[in-house]
């Protein structure tokens, strides 16, 4: 499972709708409606959150505004109501790190993609996280 704290603008269509089924399985395990992934790292940020539930809509949220930017059929009826949350933090590492990876990534399935983000001067986190100075290890979750 892997929940990009990156903005979703960044990823090609095959990550953007890996997300999506990622979040939407999040939801499920969140909202105790599956058994499997419980524990899973990537869920963390959201236990840790006073309504993992309300935190999870409005991470998918934005996922849901990009697909409809980029005319993709994302069924918004997936997502319960979003209310305005505090937003989480992440790390300048953490977003470096990821920002990587999804490089490597991209090198082996989307060379245009990877060429447009190589030339992204700023790391623009997801909506639901604000950018605060730090290394991958002073974030409490790890990858």
């Amino acid at each position: 499972m892997r929940l990009w704290t990156i903005h979703p603008k960044f990823l090609d269509q095959v990550g953007l709708v890996a997300l999506w089924r990622e979040g939407l399985l999040a939801k499920k395990v969140l909202s105790h409606q599956t058994k499997g992934c419980k524990n899973h790292p990537q869920l963390l940020r959201f236990k840790k959150t006073t309504n993992p539930e309300a935190y999870i809509n409005a991470y998918l949220y934005p996922i849901w505004l990009e697909a409809k930017k980029r005319h993709y059929n994302f069924d918004i009826s997936k997502i319960s109501a979003i209310k305005q949350l505090p937003q989480l933090t992440i790390t300048q590492g953490q977003l470096e790190y990821e920002m990587q990876h999804l490089k490597q990534k991209l090198a082996t399935r989307n060379i245009q993609q990877l060429a447009v983000i190589t030339e992204t001067r700023q790391i623009i986190p997801h909506p639901l996280f604000r950018n605060i100075a730090g290394k991958i290890e002073d974030w409490e979750i790890i990858k």
